[in-house]
């Protein structure tokens, strides 16, 4: 008998056919919004359709928030996600992750491409971007002066402190030699290396609008920067690859300034607290000193100091009076171990030797004989008794 399935043992066999093919892991479908609808939760459920089929699509809230409109019905979309199975309805799907006007679809893959390209050769690695420095002086900006965005730099940085010297550099930030402009304003300005930090972005727009900062030229130019450089291009849901490359990034121009330029307001309250907490530390340093001040000023020292040096002076007729009875206690110690070293010496003596009876005998150059061996005959010796010494003359020796 061939085997029974069940259902879910279906939809999970559909299931993991789709999520383990990498076709289906990130893939592009283009068509037209139909039946959408956004939930409380934030999920958005719709479909895709053509001419002949129509495709389920759900994009959860954690995506959708980027969306800069929610899209209608009718609208022509490239949509990119997976492919996968909902089991429980046996549906399969397109999980949404990314929502694009009809026509960037040949965009995102040159971003794509490109970006995996300089990601490849290091150009966005953590290990080589820069701080932010935390003082800053003079700021470099590139961007288009006719734009918003240069024009909300200079608010807020003024704003957070009026001294702040700001640099603009003026170029195209969209159209065909945008790129190049961009470009050398960063190698400019690097070059002439009069500015602490540079700014370089625009006002937000479409992918097609903000495209100038995808170019690889602006790219390198912002990975070669030897100054700190923020990137601002468009609103907070706008990446680009100058966003990869710079040192920072920031979420829109505004925010960029606030990240360069510090709020002079909140450090001038930070000194001012910092001298009232100086002021309290000298004010009680002060108080602290003068009341040790008054207590050792009112002790016996400095009221009587002849206290002081009396009793210094009955210590010294204290030492005074024992030194002579110390001097001859020392004396007397000395005098005993002399006595007792003089003792050892004198039983030592030969002529402690000869105050028992005994005598000594030396030959006439003043040689003690140990033995008679080797005296000969005719050869002179002389005695000693503890009283007296007697000469001799050897009659017989022994030779040997």
């Amino acid at each position: 008998m061939e085997k029974i399935f069940t259902v879910s043992q279906v939809n999970k066999i559909v299931k993991g056919l789709l999520s383990s093919n990498p076709d289906f892991a990130n893939i592009e479908v283009e068509g037209e919004i139909s039946n959408f609808k956004k939930y409380p939760s934030g999920h958005c459920y719709f479909s895709l359709k053509d001419e002949r089929s129509n495709l389920k699509a759900v994009m959860f809230a954690g995506n959708a928030k980027y969306l800069k409109a929610m899209p209608l019905n009718g609208d022509k979309v490239v949509a990119v996600g997976r492919l996968d199975v909902y089991e429980r309805d046996g549906v399969y799907q397109l999980y949404v992750d990314m929502l694009l006007p009809q026509g960037t679809g040949a965009l995102m893959a040159r971003f794509e491409k490109l970006k995996n390209k300089l990601a490849a050769e290091g150009l966005f690695a953590e290990a080589r971007k820069q701080r932010l420095p935390q003082v800053v002086h003079r700021v470099g900006i590139v961007t288009s002066s006719a734009g918003a965005a240069v024009r909300d730099i200079i608010k807020v940085s003024r704003h957070r402190n009026p001294g702040i010297e700001l640099f603009l550099y003026p170029v195209r930030v969209q159209g065909t030699e945008a790129p190049q402009e961009i470009a050398h304003a960063i190698a400019y300005l690097n070059k002439l290396n009069l500015v602490d930090v540079l700014i370089v972005g625009r006002g937000g727009g479409s992918m097609e609008d903000l495209w100038a900062f995808n170019e690889e030229i602006v790219v390198r130019a912002i990975a070669a920067s030897k100054l700190p450089l923020v990137s601002a291009v468009g609103h907070e849901t706008d990446f680009t690859l100058a966003d990869f490359a710079a040192d920072v990034r920031a979420a829109t121009p505004s925010a960029a300034a606030e990240l360069v330029v510090q709020d002079i307001s909140a450090v001038q309250d930070k000194l001012t607290n910092l001298q009232r907490r100086l002021s309290r530390s000298l004010v009680g340093l002060y108080r602290l000193r003068w009341e040790t001040f008054k207590r050792l000023s009112g002790s016996w020292v400095f009221k009587q100091p002849e206290r002081w040096w009396e009793n210094r002076a009955l210590l010294l007729d204290q030492l005074t009076a024992g030194l002579p009875r110390a001097m001859e206690a020392l004396l007397t110690k000395w005098s005993q171990a002399l006595e007792l070293q003089n003792t050892k010496l004198e039983s030592l003596s030969p002529m402690a030797v000869l105050a028992r009876g005994y005598t000594i005998t030396e030959t006439a150059d003043g040689k003690l004989l140990k033995s008679a061996q080797g005296i000969k005959a005719g050869e002179v010796i002389i005695t000693r008794w503890t009283q007296g010494t007697v000469t001799s003359k050897v009659v017989e020796g022994e030779e040997k």
